[in-house]
């Protein structure tokens, strides 16, 4: 009964989250690839690599269990804390290296509540670096609380929970439509960041995705002794494939970096039980706009996302809208997009959305953003971008 009423549910939520997105822009007018081998961005399949759970079995490929071997990791020991081990050598990086066995019920309501947020930020200076092709910046949007339950009124947005060195973290998610698999789709859009540390560092540990996080936006007061089922609705989706950009794993850094401009990833998931894709459970997904439209070809954008950072507490999930500007942090570097809005940091990752002949499309996603908070800036999603999502489409979205 439940399954059937979340499938009407679902169908509804494609509909309003689509006019409902058109509403508020027409009412706005101003308003955080590479490949397998590690190769040059523009081939399909950067960061790609398989943690599967099957049956509640580990199952990790010779080669990557080969992998872990040869950093002297013990795969069975792994599941009973030997992942807090975040020994710089025992630290994977490359893109082939992403491992992710499922541990089940580790992603309890109150170590959801207590993970940290993972922001970028720049300093005044470095935001203020101008290469001749940004524009002035935007003022302040006031971030808006989404109405509830958000998978009734919002695009399918969640949040996205995994272990760093510095313990818990919290970004946001969206799930996004798998054209090689229609109707059936499991993968999620994020950032980069939200998946692997960077150039200093490797993968992050127990990533899995949330959708619908406190669904009916509960205050803490409410959730002090919340069951699974009221923070996950739709349960929690375990990440078995990842991929992030050869771009984003040598050059991403603290304050964005050199990878910061393609700070976006794309991950495969799968849940702790049960057998339906991810779009049937939710009842939707979005399209990607891979056409990496100009800021000056767009009248507006919004951004979606549960900031965790003072002062708000991760709990809800917020947007902001606004006319997107150009955003440059390096000649060499291709252009972002940047938005005025106050969200902060675990809103990275969340969906930036646009409306393309009456469709709500993902666009961009939440990368970097200013110390005060007062705007975010995201990746145009071009080729690259592209040719990552459609080898994860193609390689792992059937499996």
């Amino acid at each position: 009964m439940r399954s059937a009423r979340r499938s009407s549910v679902g169908r509804r939520r494609t509909v309003l989250a689509a006019t409902g997105l058109v509403a508020v822009l027409a009412l706005t007018a101003t308003a955080c690839n590479g490949s397998d081998d590690g190769k040059a961005s523009g081939q399909a399949g950067a960061g790609a690599s398989q943690a599967a759970d099957d049956g509640g079995k580990i199952h990790i490929p010779d080669d990557i269990a080969d992998k872990l071997k040869e950093h002297g990791i013990d795969v069975d020991k792994w599941q009973n804390g030997g992942w807090k081990d975040w020994d710089k050598d025992k630290w994977l990086s490359e893109a082939k290296d992403f491992v992710n066995p499922v541990i089940q019920g580790l992603w309890k309501p109150e170590r959801m509540k207590s993970a940290k947020e993972a922001n970028k930020t720049l300093s005044t200076k470095d935001a203020a670096a101008d290469q001749g092709v940004s524009d002035p910046e935007p003022q302040p949007v006031r971030a808006v609380a989404e109405k509830t339950p958000y998978h009734r009124n919002a695009a399918p947005v969640g949040k996205v929970f995994f272990d760093s060195p510095e313990g818990a973290m919290v970004c946001s998610g969206t799930v996004i439509k798998d054209v090689n698999h229609p109707g059936k789709s499991n993968l999620v859009w994020t950032a980069g960041h939200c998946v692997h540390a960077g150039k200093n560092g490797g993968w992050y540990r127990n990533i899995a995705f949330v959708p619908s996080y406190n669904d009916l936006g509960k205050p803490e007061s409410e959730l002090a002794n919340a069951t699974t089922s009221e923070v996950a609705p739709y349960g929690t989706w375990w990440a078995n494939w990842a991929s992030t950009s050869n771009e984003w794993i040598q050059g991403g850094s603290e304050t964005g970096g050199a990878g910061a401009a393609y700070d976006y990833a794309v991950l495969h998931v799968k849940p702790e039980s049960g057998a339906k894709s991810l779009e049937e459970t939710v009842g939707a997904a979005l399209d990607v706009d891979f056409s990496a439209p100009s800021a000056t070809e767009v009248a507006t954008m919004g951004a979606w996302g549960y900031p965790a950072a003072p002062p708000f507490n991760g709990l809800k999930m917020f947007k902001c809208l606004d006319r997107p500007g150009r955003l440059s942090l390096s000649s060499s570097l291709p252009t972002m997009y940047r938005i005025g809005c106050t969200m902060t940091g675990g809103s990275s990752g969340g969906g930036w959305f646009r409306v393309v002949n009456g469709k709500t499309e993902l666009v961009s996603n939440t990368s970097i953003g200013p110390t005060n908070n007062t705007w975010l800036a995201g990746p145009q999603l071009g080729q690259e971008a592209q040719a990552l999502y459609q080898n994860m489409s193609k390689t792992y979205g059937g499996r």
